[in-house]
Order: structure tokens, then C-alpha cells, then sequence
């Protein structure tokens, strides 16, 4: 829901599994957010970063890692890291 200003007012917002597009639910406390920092060519961090999520189900088959760097490539090159 959003007022006249166009702001969010909702208490909660959803997540999506980055990895399956899979809502992530309240309940699913299994779901984990990772934040990925972004580095200059000489290796310092330069305060931004990536944001992932990744549910409980794919946690759960062991596909975490995969996923994860799966993502992080396609997100690299991108990012041009």
C-alpha cells in the first residue's frame, strides 16, 4: 500500500529467493540475506555491495553454495569486478 507521495506504508514487504524466485515467506526461517561487497581493482571495498537472498528450500537441498556463486557470477559481470 502506498500514500499520496507514492512511499511504502505496508509493515511488511516480501522477499524473493534470488536463486528460484520463490517468495520467501515469514515463516520460513531457514531464508538467509547475504550481502556481497564490491571491490576496486586494487582490492579495497568501496562501500557498495549486492544484496541475495536464498530460501530455505534451496538451504535445504544443498544448493546454497552453487546458487549463490552462480549468482554472484552473472552479478560480476554486470558490476564489471
Amino acid at each position: 500500500m502506498q500514500n499520496e507521495e507514492g512511499q511504502n506504508m505496508d509493515l511488511y514487504i516480501p522477499r524473493k529467493c534470488s536463486a528460484t524466485n520463490r517468495l520467501i515467506t515469514s515463516k520460513d526461517h531457514v531464508s538467509v540475506q547475504i550481502n556481497v561487497g564490491h571491490l576496486d581493482e586494487l582490492g579495497r571495498y568501496t562501500g557498495t555491495f549486492s544484496t541475495f537472498a536464498l530460501c530455505g528450500f534451496v538451504r535445504a537441498q544443498g544448493d546454497a553454495d552453487s546458487a549463490l556463486d552462480r549468482l554472484w557470477q552473472k552479478k560480476k559481470a554486470e558490476v564489471r569486478q
